[in-house]
């Protein structure tokens, strides 16, 4: 494909402080958070949303809940991992592809230019970027599994992160695999 870029995770460990949280808007789903978001856009443009996923309830569908802060998911579910080879890197909660398993899809209300995310997965993982014709901008690829207590040479929770212009919908691919994703911003 002509114009695809296609990029490799970063092979190294991920901590929270790396994430620059000046300029951010943690974003939740309750009411309180979202006055305090319209609050906080009154007075200065957030560069970026970063979504507090705690507010959800373990096996919620996912979906409309974060659409007045500027993302619909698509087969998606709040989970609590029980397994101990999913960790989640802050909280309790992570996202995870269902009912279909291997696929979750993060539309845009408003284009935007940066996604990242920490992800774990049983499988190698595509993380793809479209515009609003469904053109593939970009795409950045997990190269393997990254399970915890694995021989992978990836730690769980590996930042899978993605940058174009007038990005409208990104998609999550592990082929026939599992996977959760924790700290989902987009800028």
């Amino acid at each position: 494909m002509r114009g695809v870029m296609l990029k490799q995770a970063a092979l190294q460990s991920f901590t929270l402080d790396e994430f620059d949280l000046q300029n951010q808007i943690l974003s939740s789903a309750s009411q309180s958070q979202m006055d305090k978001v319209l609050d906080s856009e009154k007075a200065a443009v957030p560069t970026c949303i970063f979504l507090n996923l705690e507010d959800l309830k373990c096996f919620e569908v996912v979906n409309c809940q974060y659409e007045l802060q500027g993302v619909i998911f698509n087969n998606c579910i709040a989970i609590q991992p029980s397994n101990p080879a999913f960790p989640t890197h802050s909280g309790l909660v992570a996202l995870m592809a269902a009912p279909k398993s291997g696929f979750l899809e993060a539309t845009f209300v408003r284009p935007v230019n940066f996604v990242s995310t920490l992800v774990t997965s049983s499988q190698r993982l595509v993380l793809s970027a479209y515009n609003s014709d469904r053109q593939l901008l970009t795409q950045t690829v997990l190269p393997e599994s990254n399970l915890a207590n694995s021989d992978s040479a990836l730690p769980p929770n590996t930042l899978l992160s993605i940058s174009a212009s007038d990005i409208h919908r990104v998609t999550f691919w592990a082929f026939d695999g599992q996977f959760i994703i924790d700290n989902f911003r987009f800028c």
